[in-house]
């Protein structure tokens, strides 16, 4: 498969802003070089100050886009983004097709950076049953990873078992995202947590900004791209940790508070090593 032909599908909610959910991951695809197709699952209105209204897709509705994508289309990777209820975990659970549709990476978008619950408790454990074990990969935000684990992490060797016990749930490959909105800290420490046991540390310096939507869509949407690449695991979660810093680091003046990240930046970031290898 040539490199214009490499396709990713992101099925997620739409953010009317541009700046996170299917929005975001779309930008992440174009900026890796990817095609990118979506699965709709809700939308919101918002702006970058908050979000107003929220709308769920009916779950025919979503199954009716997994059989039109599969109909047509070779993907190499997918990856979930927001699953707002019951229904709509349980539509993909049913109609994710690896063989189909690729490995999948799940970003579990139910718990915020600030730990705010975003799913209800029903759908939480729909979820932590049907979602996470066809995770090829799954990013929890450090919230997530206490959530998902039932844990209290403190330190490195909780977030260590944490990740262990997220492979024990049935996730692959697992990497637990530092806590970015920890203004105390000098650096953003990611963990990974692969298949064979190994793991490893991935670490950036902290950026202190409010724009940083996107974020975690971002990172898991450019892991979602490299898959369909044909990609390792491992050089896939270091090539989004490097494209996120860069478009955090790169910030875009849109919005009036909580902004975007710079997907124009991480393509540059993402383009370095085709350029080198050119």
């Amino acid at each position: 498969m040539t490199q214009q032909n490499i396709q990713a599908l992101t099925i997620a909610g739409h953010d009317s802003d541009g700046s996170a959910g299917m929005p975001a991951d779309l930008h992440a695809f174009f900026a890796d070089g990817v095609y990118g197709h979506g699965i709709l699952t809700a939308a919101v209105a918002g702006n970058s100050y908050d979000i107003t209204a929220q709308q769920v897709m009916p779950k025919e509705f979503i199954a009716e886009q997994f059989h039109q994508l599969a109909r047509d289309f070779t993907i190499g990777a997918a990856k979930t983004g927001m699953l707002a209820n019951d229904d709509i975990v349980n539509v993909v659970a049913d109609n994710y097709d690896a063989q189909i549709f690729g490995p999948l990476v799940v970003d579990p978008v139910i718990i915020t950076k600030h730990g705010a619950m975003l799913l209800n408790q029903s759908a939480y454990e729909r979820f932590r049953e049907r979602i996470i074990p066809l995770a090829t990969v799954i990013t929890p935000n450090f919230f997530e990873a206490q959530k998902l684990t039932e844990m209290t992490i403190s330190n490195r060797h909780d977030l260590l078992t944490a990740a262990q016990h997220l492979h024990k749930l049935g996730a692959k490959n697992v990497v637990i995202k530092g806590a970015h909105s920890d203004t105390s800290q000098d650096t953003v420490d990611d963990l990974v947590l692969l298949a064979n046991g190994d793991h490893f540390w991935m670490s950036k310096p902290f950026i202190k900004t409010s724009r940083l939507n996107g974020t975690g869509d971002t990172f898991s949407a450019i892991i979602t791209a490299e898959l369909a690449k044909g990609r390792d695991v491992a050089s896939a979660v270091q090539r989004a940790k490097d494209a996120v810093y860069t478009a955090i680091a790169h910030p875009l003046t849109i919005g009036h508070q909580f902004g975007p990240i710079n997907h124009w930046a991480a393509q540059v970031e993402l383009g370095k090593e085709a350029n080198h290898n050119a």
